[in-house]
């Protein structure tokens, strides 16, 4: 197929781009644009992947590069998206802008060129803390943030364009995703970057909440399986491990995993506001099996441990871990 990626700059964006290419896909990647010429992650991609793509620079804010981006294609994978929460409460008129508008701009330009199928990302973000576990995709949606808020209202345009004009839309709602290339804005980067650095003190957020991690591979590997599935059309599908792990469990196993005996401090500065925290995700993952045939890889806390020493992995190489600063803390 000839795959539109918005996103492929990004953490899962640049994997899922070089899955597609060594699926034999024709992909066409729309980058984030700037003055440096960066492609974000894809610049460290292999040459034999990064050739084979067709580089967009540009910006999903902006209609007509859009519409003129998805002319041709047959699929659109949609994953660019501001991500940041903490800088949500910042900034939460970018989120509308990026998040809503980039992403109908998306969609008119998907109607418009009569795409087979269009994918679209959401987060597990958007249930809020956890009301039952584990969360099916029946689970009520509760904007906790500003940028929660802004991603529900990306999925129910999606939705309204598979109402309104059967436009072929997919959604795929990941949870907590983490593996190789991970913002250190993210919770698990945090962690490694400043063990690596030799920290003493791990400065994080609340150490109670849970999450349910999944390995940056299954996530891709979702995504792949939608991209040439008969099912799910109209459908909003959970990508999760399907099991929950506190923040302080988390920090001790990667400290286990590096063999480090430094602590975890809660830093007030990276305290949510406390309605805002959400305190449980724990996927129902069953729809996705059903529907799509697919399952995690790495599954339960054993699986969850090979995925952190995967990530370590990479981490330590210091190539990779001069691309993170671990002496500030940015939103």
């Amino acid at each position: 197929m000839k795959v539109l990626l918005t996103g492929a700059d990004g953490f899962i964006g640049s994997h899922l781009a070089e899955q597609l290419v060594r699926d034999g896909h024709e992909v066409r990647a729309i980058v984030i644009y700037n003055s440096l010429d960066s492609w974000g992650w894809l610049d460290t991609a292999p040459r034999e992947i990064t050739s084979q793509i067709e580089i967009i620079p540009g910006d999903i804010r902006d209609p007509a590069l859009m519409m003129s981006a998805v002319a041709g294609c047959d699929a659109v994978l949609h994953l660019a998206a501001l991500i940041a929460i903490p800088y949500s409460y910042v900034a939460p008129d970018l989120y509308v802008q990026t998040n809503i508008q980039g992403t109908l701009n998306l969609l008119n330009a998907a109607k418009a060129a009569g795409v087979s199928r269009f994918i679209h990302t959401s987060t597990s973000e958007v249930y809020g803390t956890a009301r039952y576990v584990p969360m099916d995709e029946g689970h009520p949606l509760q904007g906790q943030s500003p940028y929660s808020a802004s991603k529900i209202g990306a999925d129910q345009m999606v939705n309204s364009f598979y109402t309104s004009f059967e436009l072929p839309t997919v959604t795929i709602r990941p949870f907590n995703t983490f593996g190789p290339r991970q913002s250190a804005r993210a919770v698990i980067p945090t962690i490694i970057s400043q063990l690596a650095a030799g920290k003493k003190e791990i400065q994080l957020g609340s150490l109670t909440p849970t999450r349910d991690f999944t390995y940056v591979a299954d996530t891709v590997s979702g995504f792949t399986t939608a991209l040439t599935s008969t099912a799910g059309v109209g459908e909003t599908i959970n990508l999760g491990a399907g099991f929950e792990v506190s923040i302080g469990e988390t920090f001790a196993s990667i400290a286990h995993v590096m063999g480090s005996d430094a602590v975890a401090i809660e830093d007030p500065n990276r305290l949510r506001p406390a309605n805002s925290e959400v305190e449980r995700l724990y996927s129902d993952n069953s729809k996705a099996k059903e529907l799509l045939g697919w399952e995690p890889s790495l599954k339960g806390l054993d699986g969850f441990r090979v995925g952190l020493g995967h990530t370590v992995d990479w981490f330590l190489d210091p190539a990779n871990l001069a691309r993170y600063r671990t002496d500030s803390y940015t939103v």
